[in-house]
């Protein structure tokens, strides 16, 4: 089995990290785990990881995810492409769906399935990867007579592609006729 390339775990959690670590270093080939995100944006640069596993709470008692949507949205100023999975002990179904719109890949929830983990990351970062050889071989092809070319359908376009790549059970909702079924096809 060929390793993936470099994934950054952000949790200041030492013994979540240590035992992530280990788990990790046999699927990665480099492992950089962060105590504190407050060097992660230089880190960003300096490692050009395939992956980020981001902790959703910093400060001891406050569990509200906030500060790994704000570390979230950094990462993303610093590498808009980069796959971001969010980590938390505090499983809460609407977080989970804030995060994703807000540009996460996935979520995983303390205590961790060390399988689940793996191949949720493995999937980040191989996205990831097949990703830049797309952009960079081929334009995408686009179906405008589905899709059209709104933001608003480029927006839905992009959610989708997140979406897709989740095991997450999904709720469909919308009046008849209006493309619930091809929407689900397209997941």
């Amino acid at each position: 089995m060929s390793k993936s390339g470099t994934i950054i775990i952000v949790d200041d959690n030492k013994g979540v990290l240590t035992a992530i670590q280990i788990l990790l270093k046999s699927y990665f080939s480099k492992v950089v785990a962060l105590s504190s995100p407050v060097t992660l944006t230089s880190v960003l640069r300096e490692e050009m990881p395939e992956v980020v596993l981001l902790d959703m709470n910093f400060t001891s008692g406050i569990n509200t995810g906030n500060e790994g949507l704000f570390w979230l949205h950094e990462i993303k100023k610093v590498r808009p492409d980069l796959p971001v999975v969010l980590f938390t002990a505090y499983a809460d179904i609407e977080l989970a769906i804030r995060g994703i719109k807000e540009g996460a890949t996935d979520f995983i929830v303390k205590p961790w399935d060390n399988q689940k983990l793996v191949e949720t990351l493995q999937t980040a970062a191989t996205s990831t990867h097949n990703d830049r050889k797309t952009a960079s071989k081929e334009k995408p092809v686009h179906s405008p007579m589905y899709w059209g070319e709104s933001k608003v359908m480029q927006q839905l376009r992009a959610l989708i592609k997140k979406v897709a790549i989740t095991d997450a059970n999904l709720l469909i909702t919308g009046e008849n006729g209006t493309g619930k079924e091809m929407l689900a096809r397209e997941i």
